[in-house]
Order: structure tokens, then C-alpha cells, then sequence
């Protein structure tokens, strides 16, 4: 592993502020391009420190930083409830500090999920992102992920992705 390759682990319940920081600051980005992002409480650090607890909330850290952060889960009957949840993970809330924007941070954060999905014996990895959110979309397409299904999920109107773990991390 090279110097620059983020670090990525699960995080404690006390550092859900830390991962709160993170997505607050994405989301505060977004809001600032006309792109609202996380509604209601899903930035809330107790929300947070509860998936923490629950073993679903991964950061990078880079140079000792945290770089990124990612929700790490092996079903999500919201966003794919058609599917069949145990040949699945689901990744949500996968966000980069933009000091770190345009670096290897969010290809090592899917390719650390994709690595873990396989190593649970799982196909797919599974994600989704506002439908409207082309420059999104060509990042999650770059990496391998290919378009499933558009859906609309209360507020959201999102296009689903999924990567095939096996074939992907072969080539």
C-alpha cells in the first residue's frame, strides 16, 4: 500500500461526530450548487453513532486524516426492496472531503466495499444517487458500476447501480 492510499476502518459510536463533519460538509457543497443532499435527520450524529453501533459506518483516513466515509450494509429493503438481499450489499452516504475531492479516496472507498461484499461471499454491490447527478453517475460508471433501474423512494428520484464483485475485481 502506498503512502497515499486511505486507510479505511469501522468506526466507534464516539466518532460519529467526525463522520457527521464529513457529510455535513458534502452536503453543505451540494446545497451550495443548487443540489440538496440528506434530508431530515440522516446527518444527525446520533443517527449516526446508532449505525456506528451497528457496525455499518466505515472512514478513510489519509495521512491520519479523515478523508471519506461510507455506510457499509448487507440489506436495504427501502431503495431495492425487489431484490433478492443475500447475494447483496448496499453502500450509502459515501462522501469525500473536498480537500481530498478528485483524488483516490472514493475509488477506495467502492473498492474496499466491493473487496468486502466478495469476501462475504456476496455478487453484487449495490448502490444508488439522485437520478439528476450526471457528473455522480460518471464517477460510479468510471469505477464499474453499471446502471440497474431508476426508482422513486419518498423525496428521491434515484438511479440504482450495481457492481457484479466477481467479475469486477477480476479484470
Amino acid at each position: 500500500m502506498s503512502a497515499s492510499s486511505p486507510i479505511i476502518r469501522q468506526i466507534n459510536a464516539k466518532e460519529a461526530e467526525i463522520v457527521a463533519g464529513i457529510l455535513m460538509e458534502a452536503a453543505g457543497w451540494l446545497d451550495g450548487r443548487g443540489m440538496s443532499m440528506w434530508r431530515d435527520n440522516e446527518l444527525q450524529s446520533e443517527r449516526i453513532a446508532a449505525d456506528a453501533e451497528a457496525g455499518l459506518i466505515f472512514l478513510a483516513e489519509t495521512g491520519g486524516q479523515p478523508a471519506g466515509t461510507l455506510k457499509f450494509q448487507l440489506e436495504d429493503l427501502l431503495f431495492w426492496p425487489e431484490m433478492t438481499q443475500p447475494d447483496s450489499a448496499y453502500i450509502h452516504r459515501l462522501a469525500v472531503r473536498r480537500q481530498f475531492a478528485g483524488g483516490n479516496v472514493s475509488s477506495a472507498l467502492m473498492r474496499w466495499a466491493a473487496e468486502r461484499t466478495r469476501g462475504l461471499g456476496r455478487r453484487y454491490l449495490r448502490l444508488d444517487c439522485e437520478a439528476a447527478r450526471a457528473r455522480l453517475r460518471a464517477v460510479y460508471e468510471r469505477f464499474g458500476f453499471r446502471h440497474h433501474s431508476d426508482r422513486q423512494v419518498g423525496p428521491y428520484f434515484v438511479s440504482r447501480y450495481e457492481y457484479d464483485v466477481v467479475e469486477g475485481l477480476n479484470s
